[in-house]
């Protein structure tokens, strides 16, 4: 099994994947402090780091081996519209965490679906990974499809575990394991 210190860019018919630029930072800045992407990600409104502090963090992503962080670029319009992350890795029993994040700019045209196929699929067929998990709040169904779409199944439910305005919001644990991925590669129909 591989680790993650290397960073490749991965291509697909409407997005590249690929490392982080100086110029994303602006597309994460204006991220957080998007509202919905705040309560989509369960993160406070306006409460995010401040502009020197996101651009250490992106900047040093590219040198973590620990973990994968890859731009998720438009192909269309060359833009980065968000990105995409293989982390908490476990190597012993060969798993990690997913998340994702895409702005407006890259929703709804099917962006987000091919760049977790991409990076699932690398996730399994170049790192040698066995399981690759995540967890995805109840009002982002759109996140949900996206998943489901790839070939992530539903293991529970974690009640109420997030404040959703004056309500609460459930989160569903998912996962994807090797062989589900070696029988449909992404696309298990």
């Amino acid at each position: 099994m591989s680790d993650f210190s290397i960073k490749p860019v991965l291509t697909g018919e409407l997005v590249v994947l690929r490392p982080f630029a100086d110029p994303d930072v602006a597309v994460f800045l204006e991220a957080l402090t998007d509202p919905e992407i705040a309560r989509l990600t369960g993160s406070p409104p306006g409460e995010g780091p401040g502009e020197e502090q996101t651009r250490e963090w992106y900047g040093s992503r590219n040198a973590q081996d620990d973990r994968l962080d890859l731009a998720v670029v438009d192909r269309d319009s060359g833009a980065c519209v968000g990105e995409v992350v293989l982390n908490e890795w476990d190597p012993r029993n060969a798993s990690c965490n997913f998340r994702t994040l895409l702005v407006a700019a890259g929703r709804d045209r099917g962006l987000g679906t091919e760049a977790v196929r991409l990076i699932v699929g690398y996730g399994f067929e170049e790192l040698g990974l066995h399981r690759i998990s995540l967890e995805v709040y109840s009002h982002n169904p759109r996140a949900r499809r996206a998943y489901e779409k790839v070939g992530f199944v539903a293991e529970g439910v974690l009640r109420q575990v997030l404040r959703d305005g004056d309500g609460w919001a459930d989160s569903t644990v998912m996962s994807i394991l090797a062989p589900e991925w070696a029988a449909h590669q992404g696309n298990p129909g």
